[in-house]
């Protein structure tokens, strides 16, 4: 059976900045990230300012949970640029980063775990969004 996936809500600018930084990665390395790209593919395309502020956008800190072991975790959704170490940020490169964009709170998606198998994420709360807190040009 196949799980119905949510809907997806994207901002054009995180879009647009998304498909530059796959088209810029190594050709070895775009098969990782195919999974992403058919996320970016069929999700709802919005302008920055008419973005709901209860979906996960680029530079968001979340609250989600992974299931079916129910470990929850606030993370910073970043660019790999901005990476720095901290388990506090998460890069939408990483298989979690890329499950999390573009859902709402409540929402839940099957995922591609990083050593194999699949996890579900459920996002629970945004404690941070960059466009309901009026930045648009980020």
């Amino acid at each position: 059976m196949t799980e119905k996936r949510p809907v997806l809500t994207l901002s054009s600018l995180d879009l647009h900045r998304l498909e530059q930084l796959l088209e810029a990665q190594p050709p070895e390395a775009r098969a990782s990230h195919a999974a992403l790209l058919e996320e970016l593919d069929r999700a709802t395309v919005v302008d920055p300012i008419a973005m709901p502020p209860t979906v996960v956008t680029m530079n968001s800190t979340v609250r989600f949970r992974t299931e079916p072991d129910g470990k929850e975790f606030e993370r910073t959704l970043v660019y790999p640029s901005g990476v720095d170490g901290s388990a506090e940020k998460v890069s939408i490169l990483a298989p979690i980063g890329s499950a999390m964009l573009g859902l709402s709170v409540g929402d839940s998606i099957e995922w591609p775990a990083p050593r194999g198998g699949t996890m579900t994420v459920r996002i629970i709360e945004i404690l941070y969004q960059p466009e309901a807190s009026g930045e648009f040009h980020r």
